[in-house]
């Protein structure tokens, strides 16, 4: 799944309003980024690199296990593959937008 695949499959999940009221960005290192805008109306998506309120860092491929339901977001913060900077009342928030 490419970049562009995940990008819009966010997307749609996140819709005009999730609920975050923050700018969250997934880092997935030399494979990109993906940046929501949650504190506008409508939220916005996209691969820009912009300030945010929360950073998580993950690798692409743990990201589309994690939206695919295989991989559980709290167990992947504790094994280390997925890393937050930031509020971490935000990446909570995530929980239901990517599960």
């Amino acid at each position: 799944m490419s970049l562009e695949d995940l990008t819009n499959g966010l997307r749609d999940r996140v819709g005009d309003d999730a609920g975050l009221d923050a700018r969250v960005k997934f880092d997935f290192g030399d494979d990109g980024m993906i940046f929501i805008d949650g504190a506008s109306s409508p939220n916005t998506v996209s691969n820009e690199d912009a300030e945010a309120d929360c950073v998580i860092s993950i690798t692409m491929a743990d990201f589309q296990a994690m939206t695919a339901g295989e991989l559980d977001p709290t167990s992947a913060f504790m094994m280390g593959k997925l890393k937050v900077d930031g509020d971490m009342s935000i990446a909570m928030k995530l929980q239901g937008l990517l599960g």
